[in-house]
């Protein structure tokens, strides 16, 4: 399996759920390498089932958003589907007044989200 900097993946089933190394998400070098390895996930693997697990996150710049709006759409482009879960309210308020709560599924925790596939 390949080594990620920024990522953990773990397979649970058919479903790749993915942890932030990162406790702030805000850099943009470090967001540009994120986005490069959760790309990588879905063009390079085939992956189609994701799971972003943000219990280990505590900042998230528009940068980062940007990237997970771009996976977003690759991921619906192959088929695939992608969830979110373990977002601190925090961080989920910057969903709620962007409408990427719309966008996005978003589930309270890492259980939830995989019963959600």
């Amino acid at each position: 399996m390949a080594e990620y900097r920024h990522i953990e993946v773990n397979e649970v089933g058919d479903v790749t759920v993915i942890r932030f190394r990162d406790r702030k998400l805000i850099e943009d070098i470090r967001i540009q390498e994120l986005g490069q390895e959760l790309f990588g996930l879905v063009d390079g693997q085939q992956r189609d089932k994701l799971l972003l697990n943000f219990s280990q996150v505590e900042f998230l710049s528009s940068s980062a958003l940007g990237k997970l709006i771009t996976l977003d759409k690759k991921m619906k482009a192959n088929g695939g589907a992608m969830k979110l879960s373990n977002i601190r309210p925090e961080i989920f308020e910057v969903f709620n007044i962007t409408r990427l709560d719309r966008l996005f599924d978003i589930r309270d925790d890492e259980a939830d989200a995989l019963a959600a596939f």
